[in-house]
């Protein structure tokens, strides 16, 4: 009997040990006196209060298709990114769209991660309306740029005037490619 009394104490004993060991952690997250542990840091979205939207007027044309940079750049206090295309269309002086939205075009995107201070770019090309039927665009002078941030639901407007169709649909005169460095 004393024999079956021992393996009983062993196997109570592995229990408690067992249980402890569970609860461990538990109680030193619980208690006041044990540190916080430092969660993965995260660099945030750049959200589209804390960015400067400028377009680089120096276009090099190509093709029918004359190309500018649009640069994103930080001002919002602290490190932000940035990943996907920027949503973007022509804009009249009373803000309503005219034609279709910029198409995506060129490399897949990627993260870009922006320091305070710091510009990220993409390229817009806009087609030169003449290379369309004039039915077919209904050629007009646009005010300039709504332009959303990837990701973003707001959006700041770019003064810039240029020449693009104004129907819906229509041919597609705006083409912007991925942000990048």
């Amino acid at each position: 009997m004393k024999h079956l009394t021992r393996g009983t104490r062993r196997i109570t004993a592995a229990a408690g040990i067992a249980g402890a060991l569970m609860l461990a952690p538990a109680v030193a997250l619980a208690s006041a006196g044990s540190p916080a542990r430092p969660a993965a840091a995260v660099t945030p979205s750049c959200e589209t209060p804390g960015l400067v939207i400028w377009l680089d007027t120096n276009g090099t044309g190509k093709a029918g298709t004359t190309f500018f940079k649009l640069h994103f750049t930080n001002l919002s206090g602290h490190a932000c990114t940035l990943n996907g295309f920027p949503f973007l269309f022509a804009v009249n002086l009373a803000g309503r769209q005219l034609g279709r939205r910029a198409v995506f075009r060129g490399p897949a995107p990627h993260l870009v991660t922006l320091a305070n201070g710091k510009t990220a770019t993409a390229v817009l090309g806009i087609v030169d309306t003449g290379a369309f039927s004039q039915s077919a665009c209904r050629p007009v002078t646009a005010a300039g740029l709504r332009v959303f941030p990837p990701n973003q639901t707001r959006s700041k407007d770019v003064p810039f005037p240029f020449r693009t169709c104004s129907r819906r649909p229509g041919p597609a005169s705006l083409k912007v490619g991925a942000v990048t460095r």
